[in-house]
């Protein structure tokens, strides 16, 4: 249920942007501004979580979490002016961004046994959570306005804190001492990840994947736009790009728990990528739903690089710790991706550029991985 909730407040939006531009009085600048909050949350995600994480346990977390998330996508839906929509937008996303650090290591804590498993499963659940609104927000819109289509969600991230409410009182009433979680290694690891090759491996092959698919899913509907589809074409593409990812979901992190070093299902992700931007770049309209699902295929290192948090890490403290450092420095990365890439097709007029931009992004993605899929601990690289 908390995994579900991870998405929910950015694809709820953007089919609403323009609608709610119109009532409450922003410009379509404003809407570029909306665009890159949630991976400058995401990435503040990973800065607070470890620092939350250490003062209130990974449960009161994750609890806090989701009721910033629910506080904040219902206050939103509210606000009569533009700045407070970004605000209340802001905490949603925070909340978000500190589900998307603090699920793995939790994860590590109760299924250590069945860690491919259950990555799988919780993330097939962040992208329902991507796919779902993106599907029904318009129309519930129009049947029941915009504030009831974006404030709705508020339910679901209320709904994922009351369980944690019960593994909150559980723990207090057995005085549970969890040797996965002692804060003085807790501050020790988070010390310590800066200085690891790997980790830094990972925030590469993370960032990139991020960087990429966010840009994607921005420009997708333009692109197909310039080469002459409608615009409910392009929204259909940008949907099918999504669905895909759900295979990847499903297979990508039972996949990597079962090969010492997925390196290669890395580099047949990057000639999945290269076959998309090919496709797109120089015959957009020839084959699209073959460039697109191609390209869905490409972000499979997103449920790869999640998985490897646990995979690379002995500790609950060295997965929180990594997962902190990952996200946050990746999402960091990232939040450049849909900016750089329309401002070089603003300078040039055309998409080589930004399409350059892309394999460059795929490059660094391959040389992060090399690193992060080695068959190494965490704990050893951070010498």
């Amino acid at each position: 249920m908390s995994a579900l909730t991870l998405r929910v407040a950015v694809t709820a939006f953007t089919p609403l942007a323009a609608r709610i531009g119109d009532d409450i009085g922003y410009s379509t600048a404003v809407v570029g501004v909306f665009g890159m909050l949630p991976t400058a949350m995401f990435a503040l995600g990973g800065i607070l979580t470890p620092i939350f994480s250490r003062r209130l346990g990974l449960e009161m977390t994750v609890l806090v979490a989701m009721l910033m998330t629910g506080l904040g996508s219902i206050l939103r839906s509210l606000v009569p002016d533009t700045w407070q929509l970004l605000v209340f937008s802001a905490l949603a996303l925070s909340g978000m961004g500190i589900g998307n650090v603090v699920i793995p290591p939790l994860v590590k804590r109760y299924f250590s046994d069945r860690l491919a498993v259950l990555s799988a499963v919780y993330i097939v659940m962040v992208q329902l959570g991507t796919v779902l609104p993106a599907l029904i927000t318009v129309p519930i819109a129009d049947a029941h306005g915009w504030r009831i289509s974006l404030g709705m969600w508020a339910a679901l991230a209320f709904a994922a804190a009351l369980p944690w409410v019960g593994v909150l009182r559980v723990r207090r009433n057995h005085a549970r001492v969890d040797v996965t979680e002692m804060p003085s290694d807790a501050v020790e690891s988070t010390g310590k990840v800066w200085r690891s090759p790997l980790a830094w491996g990972m925030a590469f092959m993370f960032g990139m994947t991020s960087l990429i698919t966010y840009s994607l899913f921005t420009w997708m509907p333009t692109i197909f736009g310039d080469a002459g589809a409608s615009a409910s074409f392009g929204g259909s593409m940008v949907g099918i790009f999504a669905l895909v990812g759900l295979v990847a979901a499903l297979s990508a992190p039972i996949v990597v728990g079962r090969i010492a070093n997925p390196f290669p299902v890395v580099i047949g992700c990057a000639v999945f990528f290269f076959i998309g931007f090919a496709g797109l770049l120089w015959a957009p309209m020839s084959a699209p739903l073959v460039w697109v699902i191609a390209l869905g295929l490409g972000p499979s290192t997103f449920p790869m690089a999640l998985t490897l948090i646990n995979l690379r890490t002995r500790t609950g403290a060295g997965s929180a710790a990594l997962s902190g450092f990952t996200q946050g420095v990746g999402y960091a990365v990232a939040c450049t991706g849909p900016l750089l890439f329309g401002a070089l097709h603003t300078m040039t007029g055309g998409w080589l550029a930004p399409f350059g931009f892309l394999v460059v992004a795929v490059f660094v993605l391959l040389t992060g991985a090399w690193l992060a899929c080695k068959p190494q601990m965490l704990e050893d690289t951070w010498g």
